[in-house]
């Protein structure tokens, strides 16, 4: 075996580096040209982009308006003794249904019994003296009837027949104060019973009776209030609107003949619960204040709602509802559909030979799970549902036809 120079062999191993380079870079200057080349080949075959629309509808919109309202009972009556005196008794259930003169509490009654007893003593006295009078007066009336002939023939003095004539009308005059005595004492008697009557305390009207306010034992009188009762089947919702609200209905109602603030009105109300539940059923404005508070520039309105089982309670908040007025052949699109950019709102429609275009729109109410567009847009208009935040004016796109909203882009897109 020849052996060589290590000078030789590393010249040699050099030249074969260099003579190998050129073909290395040539090599990675076509695999880089191949990479740019495949994305661009990717991209021109992808096409336009393929989007879900919905044409622009016309159909005939209610527009509903809502108000934040407070339930009260359709009549809150406070419970008042009418006579002063010890509680002895309470005779219901705090929370219970109570009917109208059912007994809620008892006063003590032995003082006026008492005040009877006393009053139909009086009663009786006066009653004596009314038939002592009036037997004297029928003594006296005989003895001048007996008289008067007498006198007239001279048989007795004329004298002696005046003094009995005086005698018979004082004895009138005594009988009619002796009925009076008893008219006193009969409304005495009355008035007593009365009062004996109060210490047993009534329930004004049927409903829930609430919490006692005082306890057994202590001493009430007619300006303490021992409970509360609301009338709840119907119940009372109040709520306000404003000035320009109330403008805006009253000039609704002269167009459409249907004036929703008029206590015969037979619009109805729905009521929309805390839970987001719809109370299942209506009802109607039965009270609008005569005058706007001052204050909050609203006017009070309270409507009735039936409310069967007293499910619903004083003091509860609710949405009132009403439809004030119907838009005919109102332009509609899906929520999805409007996009809003520095305070404009504008859709995005398929426009010649299936190019975006955007236009700006101008929304009017609400109405399910759309917007009402008022103008800007052309009833029949292809209107695009997904993909709105990838395109761009004049963008090419393969337009699919469908009725409803995408759902994965609904939550993305919209106002």
């Amino acid at each position: 075996m020849s052996r060589t120079r290590p000078d030789g062999f590393q010249f040699t191993r050099l030249a074969q580096a260099f003579s190998l380079a050129p073909v290395a870079l040539a090599a990675a200057l076509l695999a880089g040209c191949n990479d740019h080349a495949q994305p661009a080949a990717a991209a021109g075959a992808m096409g336009p982009m393929p989007v879900q629309v919905v044409t622009a509808q016309q159909s005939d919109v209610p527009i509903t308006d809502e108000w934040v309202g407070t339930l009260d009972g359709f009549v809150n009556a406070n419970i008042q003794p009418q006579v002063s005196g010890y509680l002895i008794k309470q005779d219901y259930r705090e929370g219970s249904v109570v009917q109208k003169g059912q007994v809620l509490f008892e006063i003590d009654p032995r003082p006026f019994q008492a005040a009877l007893a006393q009053a139909q003593g009086q009663l009786g006295q006066a009653e004596g003296q009314v038939g002592q009078a009036q037997a004297a007066l029928q003594l006296a009336q005989i003895n001048v009837k007996r008289d008067t002939p007498l006198a007239a023939e001279h048989a007795i003095a004329t004298s002696q027949l005046d003094t009995e004539k005086q005698t018979a009308a004082q004895a009138e005059a005594n009988v009619r104060s002796a009925q009076a005595a008893v008219a006193t004492a009969q409304a005495a008697v009355a008035n007593a019973r009365l009062n004996l009557g109060f210490t047993q305390v009534r329930s004004l009207i049927t409903g829930v009776a609430g919490q006692a306010t005082t306890q057994v034992g202590n001493l009430v009188s007619p300006q303490s209030v021992l409970t509360s009762v609301s009338q709840l089947d119907p119940i009372k919702v109040y709520f306000s609107i404003s000035d320009s609200e109330y403008l805006s209905l009253i000039k609704r109602a002269n167009q459409s003949n249907a004036d929703l603030l008029r206590a015969s009105s037979n619009l109805p109300l729905t009521l929309k619960l805390s839970n987001g539940s719809t109370f299942p059923h209506t009802g109607r404005i039965i009270f609008v204040d005569r005058q706007m508070n001052q204050q909050t520039g609203a006017i009070r309105i309270a409507a009735s709602f039936p409310n069967p089982g007293n499910i619903l309670r004083p003091g509860q908040f609710a949405r009132v509802s009403a439809q004030t007025q119907v838009l005919h052949n109102a332009l509609l699109v899906p929520q999805s559909a409007v996009q809003e950019l520095q305070g404009i709102e504008q859709v995005y429609t398929v426009g010649p030979e299936n190019k975006v275009h955007i236009v700006n729109v101008t929304l009017g109410p609400q109405h399910g799970q759309d917007w009402v567009i008022t103008s800007g847009l052309q009833p029949g208009t292809p209107v695009i549902l997904t993909n709105v935040q990838k395109l761009k004016e004049g963008m090419p796109v393969s337009p699919q036809q469908t009725s409803t909203p995408s759902p994965s882009n609904a939550s993305s897109a919209g106002r």
